[in-house]
C-alpha cells in the first residue's frame, strides 16, 4: 500500500499521516562539463543519449546549447543550429529524436513584433544530420503569449503550460494526429484551483512530473508524481523531501526509457564542519566549479516511485 501525501483533485488528502516516500537521492549530472559555472536548465536528449539540448541562461540572456557524448566525456556546450538569435529556451526531444520543441520570443511572423512574454512554442525537424527552419506551432497550441515547458509523448502529442480561464498555469495535452496538433484540453492533475507548471512526461503517457505549490509555503514549488488511470489521472504524489526540500525544483524531462528524471534545481551539497584539508579543498574546488548557487542538472531514478505505484 502506498503511504505518501496525496494531492487529488480537492487538494491534501483528509487525514494524511507523513509521508514514505521511496528513499532516493539525486545526483549532479555531469559536474564540470554540462553542470558547471553557467546557469543550466531543461536538458533533453536524444534517443542514443549521446546529445543533449539545454538551456544556458541569466535571464533575459537565454540561449539553447548542445552538448555532445564521447568515451572523454561531454563537450563543451555550443549554439544550437536553430537557436541563438532570439531569446529561446525550454527545449524538448521527441523521444524519436525527430524535432525538437522549445519556447521562444521570435516573432510570429519575418518583420512581426517580439512575443514580449518569451512565451510561444516552436518546431524544428530533424533534416539529415542537422535541423531545419523552426515553424511556429499553431494559434490552438500558442493561445496566449505564456505558452511554456513543452514536454513530448513517443506519438508526437505535447504537453504544455498556459494560463487557464482562472488566470493560473495549468498543464494542457494537444494530441498530435495525421501530422497535425489538435485544440489543447486542460489535463486534471493534482488540484485545479492552484496552479501545475513544468510537465515532464513519460514517453507512453504512464505518468507525469510536475510542479505544484508546496502545502507548507505556497511561495515555493515541490515536484509530484502522477500516473495514468484508465482515462483520467490518479491522485498526484509528493516526491519527497530527498529532491524537493531546500529548492525549486523545475524543467523536468523523463528519459527515453521513461526510468530517470531529468530536472534543474539551485540545490547544494551539505558542508559539515569541522573539515580536514582534503575535505576543504574539496569544498573549496566545488564552490570553483559548479555549487555556485547557480541552477545545474539533476537526476533521480523513478525506479523506486514506479515500483511503489505498482505496489
Amino acid at each position: 500500500m502506498k503511504r505518501w501525501i496525496v494531492l487529488g483533485l480537492c487538494g491534501l488528502a483528509a487525514g494524511a499521516a507523513a509521508a514514505e516516500t521511496p528513499s532516493v537521492t539525486p545526483q549532479l549530472f555531469a559536474p564540470g562539463s554540462i553542470s558547471g559555472t553557467p546557469s543550466e536548465d531543461c536538458i533533453s536528449f536524444t534517443p542514443d543519449g549521446d546529445t543533449a539540448y539545454y538551456g544556458i541562461e541569466k535571464w533575459p540572456n537565454s540561449v539553447i546549447v548542445e552538448s555532445h557524448r564521447s568515451k572523454h566525456g561531454w563537450s563543451k556546450p555550443v549554439l544550437a543550429p536553430f537557436a541563438g538569435r532570439w531569446l529561446d529556451h525550454d527545449p524538448a526531444v521527441s523521444p524519436d529524436g525527430r524535432f525538437i520543441v522549445f519556447a521562444s520570443n521570435r516573432p510570429a511572423r519575418e518583420g512581426g513584433e517580439l512575443v514580449k512574454s518569451a512565451g510561444n512554442l516552436w518546431r524544428v525537424d530533424r533534416k539529415g544530420k542537422g535541423w531545419g527552419e523552426p515553424w511556429r506551432l499553431p494559434d490552438p497550441v500558442n493561445a496566449t503569449p505564456r505558452t511554456y515547458a513543452p514536454s513530448i509523448a513517443a506519438d508526437g502529442s505535447l504537453y504544455f503550460i498556459q494560463p487557464g480561464a482562472d488566470k493560473l498555469m495549468h498543464i494542457f495535452r494537444s494530441q498530435y494526429r495525421d501530422g497535425a496538433y489538435q485544440a489543447p484540453v486542460q489535463q486534471m492533475i493534482g488540484n485545479p484551483e492552484e496552479r501545475q507548471k513544468d510537465p515532464g512526461i513519460a514517453p507512453d503517457e504512464s505518468f507525469v512530473v510536475f510542479d505544484a505549490p508546496d502545502p507548507a509555503n505556497k511561495d515555493r514549488d515541490r515536484f509530484f508524481i502522477a500516473f495514468r488511470e484508465g482515462d483520467h489521472w490518479g491522485a498526484a504524489a509528493d516526491m519527497g523531501d530527498a529532491v524537493n526540500a531546500d529548492n525549486n525544483p523545475w524543467g523536468p524531462h523523463i528519459s527515453g526509457d521513461g526510468k530517470t528524471l531529468y530536472y534543474t534545481s539551485d540545490r547544494s551539497l551539505p558542508v559539515q564542519f569541522p573539515r580536514d584539508p582534503k575535505q576543504a579543498q574539496q569544498d573549496f574546488q566545488r564552490l570553483l566549479g559548479w555549487d555556485d548557487g547557480e541552477n545545474n542538472i539533476w537526476s533521480l531514478d523513478l525506479g523506486p516511485y514506479i515500483q511503489a505505484h505498482k505496489g
